[in-house]
């Protein structure tokens, strides 16, 4: 979330009076910014609160457009980089919420992610990522917990769909904790600014930092890590033209249906959505000739798959699990 990434902003080292005087140029006047240790699990960490005038801040805060939130910005006395960065982090924000509620960019409201906390999260991350004169941001897979989370529209899946939207194309975490654990105000932070690899590039380790929560799970430390450092050698080019999704991959052996009718069932399976459908020779029970029908699925075609599957085959039952995937894109 946005106040975990300023809480490990200011774990690092972030000087919370630098960040309060460059937020004061901007045209809000109806917060707090404090900082206090926490424990979470055992291991301390900073908690970042924006602490909102409820009268004066969140309840004007919700008729809040993206064009609001850019003439407020760009009306600041901030840095033209802090600007330019912000406003895209709220324009990406824009799109995914348009596209989830099927309306255009400029006619979404922000609701929570427009409120005066949200505003100082996104610009403060921004401004302290420039003070700290960080050269690249990496971030790993993102857990987004499990449930649902109560906001403006209503009880909505986690993840939220607007953090779902936010979050195409990235790698997640699974997380049997029920709670939100990745917001849109922290997606949308992390994949505007940051960029994402499979693993830590080699760097000299100079420093920690970790940002906290406001809840204390049983089952993990609800923190977020920085790692700061030099970085030794850089990730690979290819890294760069590189996209991972999840998939599902159903199967079922058969070892009684003539091989004839094979190559109708794969394009039956195409047909239905599948993005990939094969055959691979195996042996079956008594050491049968058999073979292993497979197929790559998103997971909204799945229903029709499977009952391509049991329609066209002799097969009664599948198994099915989800895959991960790196596809090039340049």
């Amino acid at each position: 979330s946005g106040d975990m990434i300023l809480g490990a902003l200011a774990d690092i080292g972030l000087d919370l009076d630098y960040l309060r005087n460059e937020l004061k140029k901007l045209d809000l006047s109806c917060y707090k910014l404090s900082s206090r240790k926490v424990n979470r699990c055992g291991i301390g960490g900073t908690k970042v609160d924006v602490l909102i005038d409820a009268e004066n801040g969140k309840h004007n805060a919700c008729h809040r457009t993206l064009d609001t939130i850019c003439s407020l910005i760009n009306k600041s006395k901030l840095s033209p980089e802090v600007k330019e960065s912000s406003i895209a982090v709220f324009h990406r924000i824009a799109n995914a919420e348009a596209k989830v509620h099927r309306v255009k960019p400029s006619d979404i409201h922000f609701h929570e992610i427009g409120a005066v906390d949200s505003i100082i999260d996104i610009v403060g991350a921004v401004i302290g990522f420039k003070k700290l004169e960080f050269s690249k941001i990496y971030f790993s897979s993102v857990a987004t917990g499990c449930g649902y989370v109560k906001c403006a529209h209503g009880k909505l899946p986690v993840p939220a769909p607007a953090t779902a939207e936010l979050l195409k194309g990235y790698v997640l975490s699974k997380t049997n904790i029920d709670s939100e654990l990745t917001t849109p105000t922290g997606a949308a932070i992390l994949t505007t600014i940051g960029k994402q690899i499979e693993c830590l590039p080699d760097f000299r380790l100079i420093n920690i930092g970790y940002g906290a929560g406001y809840k204390d799970f049983a089952e993990l430390p609800n923190l977020l890590r920085v790692f700061v450092g030099n970085i030794e050698s850089e990730p690979p080019d290819n890294e760069q033209c590189k996209q991972t999704d999840e998939m599902w991959m159903v199967e079922t052996n058969i070892d009684d249906m003539s091989g004839e009718i094979f190559g109708y069932v794969i394009e039956k399976l195409l047909d239905a959505g599948a993005v990939d459908a094969y055959m691979t020779p195996i042996q079956a029970k008594k050491s049968r000739p058999s073979t292993l029908l497979s197929a790559i699925v998103p997971e909204n075609r799945l229903p029709g798959v499977e009952s391509a599957i049991f329609d066209q085959t002799t097969t009664f039952g599948i198994r099915k699990y989800k895959v991960h995937r790196s596809k090039l894109t340049c």
